[in-house]
């Protein structure tokens, strides 16, 4: 990826309505090249830009597919098959360098991704606010403000030290809030990683405010599944402030849209509840109310995650195998499928699929699975997530083994095995109650990149498989290096 790619002026948009065929809602087609000063002058083009915003979210590189697999395969849950760069093999042996594939074009197009919104910020509030009305305004710039936080949250994930590291004392990323539009405006010295944390809560706060409790009409399921709403800027502080061991604030968020007993709902905003079947969230049109936010994609030449970086490419065996894919990750047998609590009735166990027999027999997970071009939605959250937020944080918070704790570890794994049920007997300890929250957690979120930030959070030692070592959290390659990209272009941005 070119090192120009954030200098990227965003403003080629060309007049695209929301009346449009809902498949082309995150991925508008350029049809014309407008001027920037011209770029948010008609309700279309303002629009237009919106959906940019999400179009780069849902880049391949980014939350279409890599951010999401390295969040997997940095951990210990799979084998690397194929020894491929281009493919990840370096972040799976927990080795990738300044000039890595992986370490460059995720954080690219991150930066590339947080440079649309804030263009788009402020081109709304240099006039386009003003074209669309105040309301809609408030709605769209808390759109951009909430994809803004998902990006740096991502980044801080890969490539800066875990908040519970010295509070977030140590170095974050570059933190940009205003557009680029030319070169010469590169230099920036890296936030704290709490001064991070700071900003993706204040969008997060900012956007809870401003936006839609749901949205209406005849593509509603589609859209509360693919735009941020209310309750999507909520289940991601949930995520956020575990993330900074902030229990008391995972709490005091997630009780916003998780109903105070089972049957755990949201009785607010967008109805969020659990399937019944967890399968029925994978599979077409996946616009379940478990899905607070999923990437769409579809077969349309540019609108799904292109060559190698798709789910179902890294994870499903090859057509030879009974798989989709290319088979380049399989499930490390000594990994969460070895659990034995994961038991064989548990719907999740239909994830894996096995190939061959004796020494040659593999698991693979096949989660995703639409066939090539890929058109399986990328889930960013699901509100099996806030549930075990708000579990986790219990136990911890009270350091007990609490009742809504072990209740909200049963909806999860009740609806997937009706046949195991936790009561508080089966711990002895709060900490046993958490550790079970955490195997849970590695069961229901696997292939969903979340691996990765738990180990993270936690400042846990990355298990060793296959033929790669344990990492522990004060060893070199913990996290990522800087990007190279950025290295030579930001000469006050210092390397990990």
């Amino acid at each position: 990826m070119k090192n120009t790619l954030k200098y990227i002026l965003i403003a080629g948009i060309g007049a695209v309505t929301f009346s449009s065929c809902h498949r082309d809602y995150l991925s508008p087609i350029p049809q014309t090249s407008i001027a920037d000063v011209s770029a948010f002058s008609t309700v279309s083009r303002v629009q237009a830009q919106l959906l940019s915003i999400y179009s780069a979210l849902k880049n391949g590189n980014f939350y279409g597919g890599r951010s999401v697999i390295y969040g997997d395969i940095r951990g210990e849950e799979f084998i690397n098959e194929t020894q491929n760069l281009i493919t990840g093999s370096d972040v799976w042996a927990e080795n990738p360098t300044n000039s890595t594939t992986a370490v460059t074009t995720l954080w690219a197009q991150a930066y590339y991704t947080i440079n649309c919104a804030n263009v788009f910020i402020d081109g709304m509030n240099a006039g386009g606010s003003a074209v669309v009305g105040s309301a809609l305004a408030a709605n769209y710039i808390a759109e951009a403000k909430v994809i803004r936080a998902i990006s740096y949250y991502t980044l801080l994930q890969y490539y800066a030290r875990p908040y519970a590291d010295g509070a977030g004392s140590k170095p974050g990323v570059p933190l940009r809030l205003t557009g680029l539009k030319g070169a010469g405006y590169s230099n920036l010295v890296r936030s704290s990683v709490a001064d991070v944390y700071t900003q993706i809560l204040k969008d997060l706060n900012d956007a809870e405010v401003a936006l839609p409790l749901n949205y209406t009409g005849t593509t509603a399921a589609y859209t509360n599944t693919t735009r941020v709403h209310r309750n999507t800027a909520i289940a991601l502080k949930t995520r956020v402030y575990l993330t900074m061991q902030n229990y008391a604030s995972v709490i005091t968020e997630a009780n916003k849209i998780v109903s105070a007993s089972a049957p755990f709902t949201a009785t607010t905003g967008v109805a969020h509840a659990l399937q019944s079947d967890i399968t029925k969230v994978f599979v077409s049109p996946y616009t379940t109310t478990e899905s607070i936010l999923s990437m769409p994609m579809t077969s349309t030449s540019g609108d799904n995650p292109g060559t190698q970086n798709q789910l179902g490419y890294y994870f499903s065996p090859t057509t030879a195998n009974g798989g989709v894919g290319n088979g380049e990750f399989s499930l490390n047998a000594a990994g969460i499928i070895a659990n034995v609590g994961w038991t064989v009735a548990d719907k999740r166990r239909t994830f894996v699929k096995q190939s061959g027999s004796g020494a040659t027999l593999k698991n693979w997970l096949v989660k995703y699975n639409a066939p090539n071009p890929y058109t399986d939605y990328v889930p960013v959250i699901r509100y099996s997530e806030v549930l075990l937020n708000l579990a986790e944080a219990r136990a911890r918070s009270t350091s007990s083994i609490d009742a809504q704790a072990v209740a909200l570890l049963n909806a999860v794994r009740n609806r997937s095995d009706a046949a195991t049920t936790f009561t508080a007997a089966n711990f002895t300890t709060y900490t046993d109650l958490v550790n079970a929250i955490l195997t849970e957690r590695r069961i229901e979120f696997l292939g969903e990149g979340m691996r990765n930030n738990d180990l993270m959070r936690l400042l846990q030692t990355i298990p060793a498989k296959g033929i790669a070592v344990q990492k522990a959290a004060t060893d070199v390659g913990y996290i990522w290096p800087i990007s190279s990209n950025e290295l030579n272009l930001n000469t006050l941005c210092t390397d990990n």
